[in-house]
């Protein structure tokens, strides 16, 4: 791979980080390159753009079924097939953001990172406790970083006792600054917001108000996650335009109806920073977690409604005759986003475990955001 696949945003850049955005374009992907994005504007950073090779595609899938039974760990320290490229400087920092277990092979394609880099960062979103077992021979990867991360505060402690050191919590987060309404607040022309997972029951009866043409309940019509974004930066522009434009806005805890998945562990997901960001009224369930209350301790933070859809149409119509109550929780909800739910935050916590200096783009971000939380706590949106 050629130099020009490197975004170098600064003359003598500290951070080096690998992105597979060209790779894997699925939606769900699509809030992680925000937060690497977010990095790139607050840091100096060289991007590393992977790129596949010939016979990616069957190299990949293969080399993941392969590792499942490989005793000997060495697989999932191979390249799955992309593009390598060796690093010819050094750098303070590696950083490589992982959605799953899986995205931990596209790092193998950055050869000499561990010696040119004085300390290395891996963010690995979505690891399930009980899904530990199975993917064991991954472990060895996670054991070459400095300082290990995950999404899921409930796999924490499962994770550590697993690579024999202490990982560390990441909550989610979101660009606020894209997401927040008080740069331009809109008018909200969207009754009702739901996207993703969802109760059946919840999702039929609004879609019974909606037939009535009670209210504009805009919904998901197939399985969009999956879907490929044509640009990541797009799809996070419309969700968050959207998001903006909604009256509610549907929560539920995350892979709520992936019970093979989670095996019961409770966990929050992104949809709670992007509801809570746009100031829109966020209705559904709070995740009975300690993370979730930790992180969403505020008055209204989450509108209770049951899961069976049998109390949704009354529970609108009552906050309908309520609009000071709506405009506070709308104001409450984006101003807490601003001041503790954008990625700038959670870099920030990773830079400090890591023993890293915050950059000045990072600081002059913080002062932004509270300017703008400044004015969501007063302004009516």
């Amino acid at each position: 791979m050629s130099i020009s696949d490197i975004q170098n945003r600064g003359r003598n850049p500290r951070i080096c980080m690998p992105t597979r955005r060209r790779i894997c374009k699925q939606v769900f992907h699509c809030s992680l390159y925000e937060a690497e994005d977010v990095l790139v504007e607050t840091n100096d950073v060289d991007l590393i753009c992977l790129e596949p090779d010939t016979g990616f595609r069957w190299r990949n899938r293969w080399l993941n079924r392969l590792a499942f039974r490989d005793v000997s760990d060495r697989l999932v320290l191979a390249n799955p097939g992309v593009r390598s490229i060796r690093l010819t400087r050094d750098y303070d920092l590696f950083v490589a953001v992982c959605q799953s277990y899986e995205d931990l092979l596209y790092v193998n394609g950055v050869e000499g990172w561990k010696n040119r880099c004085k300390t290395s960062v891996c963010w690995i979103d979505e690891v399930w406790a009980d899904s530990i077992h199975k993917y064991r021979h991954w472990m060895s990867a996670l054991r070459k970083f400095d300082h290990v991360f995950v999404g899921l505060r409930g796999t924490v402690g499962p994770l550590s006792q697993a690579i024999g050191r202490p990982c560390h919590w990441v909550p989610g987060a979101v660009d606020t600054l894209l997401f927040t309404p008080h740069l331009s607040p809109p008018a909200r022309v969207i009754d009702v917001f739901g996207i993703g997972r969802r109760h059946e029951g919840v999702h039929q009866a609004l879609r019974k108000m909606a037939s009535r043409n009670e209210i504009f309940y805009l919904h998901d019509t197939s399985a969009a996650a999956q879907a490929a974004a044509f640009d990541h930066r797009e799809h996070r522009e419309l969700l968050a335009r959207l998001s903006q434009r909604s009256r509610y806005f549907i929560v539920a805890p995350a892979k709520i109806d992936s019970y093979a998945e989670t095996h019961g562990q409770i966990e929050m997901g992104y949809r709670y920073f992007e509801g809570g960001a746009a100031g829109a009224v966020m209705i559904g369930q709070a995740p009975d977690c300690a993370s979730f209350r930790d992180m969403f301790d505020w008055q209204d933070s989450v509108i209770e409604i049951q899961p069976d859809g049998s109390d949704v149409i009354d529970i609108l119509r009552s906050l309908d005759a309520q609009p000071q109550r709506l405009r506070q929780i709308s104001q409450r909800n984006t101003a807490e986003a601003l001041l503790r739910h954008d990625w700038v935050h959670r870099w920030q916590y990773i830079f400090g475990v890591a023993g890293i200096q915050p950059s000045t783009g990072m600081i002059t971000r913080n002062l932004r955001l509270q300017e703008l939380a400044e004015r969501a706590a007063t302004a009516a949106t």
